[in-house]
């Protein structure tokens, strides 16, 4: 098969052990991000197979309907940015893989380096040394502080780990069957989704984006938390209501926040008002973002373009596109 994959910014994943699984295909690698679906399609005219790089590239109802040679799109993962019903009418196989291979262990230690980045305000720190003005502030130990999870998944129960492997406290909250997750497993839950804001030191965010969760985190939630907390999310920016943290930051509450994922990445305009904005520490969307994280996934994905090309597809979200052929 005629097979593209999107958006490997560093040229990655020719040179993982995974791609050996594709030795059998004629692949083209495309190094650059394309968000013009009319340009786009064109670059992919003869392609058969598409594989996308997580949510760097959405699919949208218009790029499915220029995607003339195209039957299957795959990708591993939750899929909020791609139009399956679209896909659906132009006759395209979407496939995504869950993952065998346990949580991002990549995405659990950003996580985390993100709060000991913010506790001991380590990008100021490098700046005001780097500046000849040497120290710039007083941070804070870990040991005996608070980290309130947002979510009760395989990721969020790794970061807890890690927290009381610090001396940390960990307190949870989220959806009623999270919460009895936590509670069966021995977690501490908050009183309540008020008291879970208001009293950690740190409130970390670890909820799929599905229409249920798209928001769900509010000016209230934010202004609820203290004056001296910090919110971490290497999850999806859709979780926060639009505008609400800067807003809630500039207001005074939370007082700083740290997070891997922002709305309408790549953002590459230096002056972003999240970007740039003097309490956040902004990584750009790194969590899954090593060598060995990449190649577990994308060994998944070649197993369903392989599968696909060998007359036994699988993972498919829109079946009938298959009953149709």
């Amino acid at each position: 098969m005629k097979v593209h994959i999107l958006d490997d910014y560093f040229d990655t994943l020719r040179n993982l052990p995974s791609f050996e699984a594709l030795a059998g295909h004629d692949v083209t690698v495309w190094t650059d991000h394309q968000p013009e679906p009319a340009v786009l399609a064109k670059r992919l005219d003869g392609a058969e197979a598409v594989i996308l790089f997580r949510e760097r590239t959405p699919v949208t109802a218009e790029l499915a309907g220029l995607l003339t040679t195209v039957k299957l799109i795959a990708m591993r993962g939750g899929h909020p940015h791609v139009d399956v019903e679209a896909l659906t009418a132009a006759g395209i196989a979407f496939a995504s893989e869950k993952g065998e291979g346990g949580p991002s262990v990549a995405a659990a230690e950003l996580t985390f380096a993100l709060i000991l980045a913010a506790a001991r305000q380590l990008p100021a720190q490098i700046a005001s040394a780097r500046a000849g003005h040497w120290q710039s502030g007083v941070g804070r130990t870990l040991k005996g502080r608070t980290l309130g999870l947002l979510g009760y998944g395989r990721l969020a129960r790794m970061v807890a780990d890690y927290a009381r492997a610090f001396g940390m406290n960990v307190v949870v909250w989220g959806s009623p069957d999270g919460r009895a997750r936590a509670a069966a497993a021995g977690e501490t839950v908050a009183a309540s989704r008020t008291a879970f804001f208001a009293e950690p030191d740190f409130v970390s965010l670890h909820q799929r984006l599905v229409p249920e969760t798209r928001h769900a985190v509010t000016a209230e939630d934010l202004a609820a938390m203290r004056s001296d907390a910090v919110l971490i999310n290497t999850a999806r920016a859709g979780l926060i209501a639009p505008g609400a943290l800067v807003a809630a930051l500039d207001a005074g509450r939370p007082g700083g926040a740290a997070i891997d994922v922002l709305d309408g990445e790549p953002v590459t305009d230096p002056s972003d008002p999240v970007l740039s904005h003097p309490k956040i520490i902004a990584t750009p969307h790194i969590g899954f973002v090593t060598e060995d994280e990449l190649d577990r996934q994308f060994a998944d994905i070649y197993a369903l373009v392989n599968a696909f090309a060998n007359g036994e597809p699988r993972s498919v979200i829109n079946p009938s596109v298959l009953a149709a052929r």
